[in-house]
């Protein structure tokens, strides 16, 4: 650019080194260089964030390219448009004077447009006899094709990084899910582990995702994610190996019970026994009721004993045994504040802070009624006993018991082990009936 091509702006608005910067760049056109308009605003409008422009100035500058008479920028045809302010307006759908004249000194500052002044400031072009545009005074589109492969390369840098953002959140939605699945399903299959503490370290990482994450954001958090999924995998496929190599996991996780009796797996959810443990468990619940037949611990009237029963015999309904009541307290010593005045003296009492509890945990009225149904109440109110001493290590009370009612109508399930774990895990408390 010649040296008495650099002007200054007009009135009090004052003279910066960015503006000649801006000034000098512009008059590096290439020669013969050109640039269709639209495509390059479209670029404009991609490398937004890079450069710094709102979209309301975009709206500005897209009406100053309305007022270019051609489609391709070129030095040749001239690059100064001269629309007022308020055909600017107009061609912005009506926005205000003096919004627009924020935005197109956004513009300027943001080195996209170059203003030209006249003498007076007014923007209006000269022609000549020919009606050829002799002097033009008004805004320099200049910087716009002397910028044009820099507009160009900042918009597919931006496109790159919005789609490299989207495969992360695709990639990160994937990973969330094979989580939450995958612990999922190893507590439905009642699987040793601790699955609740899993979960709370995998709901962290979500939640501490901020709502406008960065790029980096995202990669830490799907490496995070991705290293969590491959830890419980790693849990899921040595218990899959493990279970091929006995043909039965049941068996296995009675023998790991069996076999170290002081083991905290028996607080895993994990009651079920064949018929022969459940047996073996039930003898040694009864010889322990008849050792405890004198004393607080297992109260000794007719009140401990559930009505119509007798404590080694099996329920009708869903083969199951009932136990003594002090039994049930002295394993289950949880709900006893839930009773009345806060003690339960009798079964009834145990069956009125059920339902209380039942209510508290979120299970179903018709969870607990199939329960009783197939149970009986008094064998339904210890299981809601068993769950509330549990429920550190229960995610969904309601789907426990409704899973633990189809296993006694087939005859899987028995009350035996699961009292037995749990007087084991109470034993230093020493709590009483009350």
């Amino acid at each position: 650019m010649e040296i008495g091509n650099i002007t200054t702006p007009f009135g009090r608005r004052s003279m910066t080194l960015g503006m000649l910067a801006n000034q000098v760049m512009a008059g590096e056109i290439k020669p013969d260089q050109s640039v269709d308009k639209w495509k390059l605003f479209r670029a404009l409008c991609e490398a937004k964030p890079l450069l710094g422009i709102s979209d309301r100035a975009l709206a500005v500058l897209n009406a100053l390219l309305s007022f270019y008479p051609k489609n391709e920028l070129a030095e040749q045809s001239g690059l100064i448009v001269f629309p007022s302010n308020i055909q600017l307006s107009l061609r912005t759908h009506g926005m205000a004077e003096q919004t627009v004249r924020r935005h197109l000194a956004a513009l300027v500052e943001a080195g996209l447009l170059l203003r030209k002044d006249s003498p007076n400031g007014k923007r209006y072009v000269r022609r000549d006899r020919a009606g050829e545009v002799d002097e033009a005074f008004g805004f320099s589109l200049a910087p716009l094709l002397a910028r044009a492969e820099e507009i160009e390369r900042l918009a597919a840098e931006v496109t790159a990084e919005r789609l490299h953002a989207q495969r992360l959140r695709e990639r990160i939605t994937l990973c969330r899910r094979d989580v939450a699945k995958l612990i999922e399903t190893a507590v439905d299959e009642e699987i040793p582990g601790d699955w609740q503490v899993l979960y709370g370290e995998f709901r962290d990482l979500v939640e501490d995702l901020p709502r406008s994450p960065t790029t980096g954001q995202l990669e830490q958090l799907l490496d995070e994610l991705t290293a969590l999924r491959a830890d419980i995998l790693n849990r899921l496929e040595i218990r899959v190996k493990s279970t091929k190599q006995s043909g039965n996991a049941y068996h296995i996780e009675r023998h790991i019970q069996n076999s170290n009796p002081d083991s905290n797996s028996e607080l895993e959810p994990s009651f079920e026994t064949k018929q022969g443990a459940m047996a073996e468990q039930d003898n040694r619940l009864t010889a322990l009721a008849r050792e405890q037949g004198t004393g607080e611990a297992a109260v000794s009237n007719r009140q401990d004993e559930a009505p119509g029963r007798q404590p080694g015999n099996h329920d009708e309904r869903g083969g199951l045994k009932t136990f003594p009541l002090g039994l049930v307290l002295q394993a289950c010593p949880e709900i006893l504040a839930y009773g009345p005045g806060g003690a339960i003296r009798n079964w009834r009492d145990l069956m009125a802070a059920a339902v209380t509890v039942r209510s508290m945990l979120g299970v179903s009225p018709s969870a607990y009624q199939e329960a009783a149904g197939v149970m009986g109440p008094e064998n339904a109110a210890t299981v809601m006993a068993c769950i509330l001493e549990r429920g550190g290590h229960i995610n969904s009370a309601g789907g426990y018991l409704r899973g633990l009612t189809r296993r006694s109508e087939k005859g899987e399930f028995a009350i035996g082990p699961m009292l037995m774990a749990l007087l084991r895990a109470n034993a230093p408390a020493g709590r009483k009936a009350g």
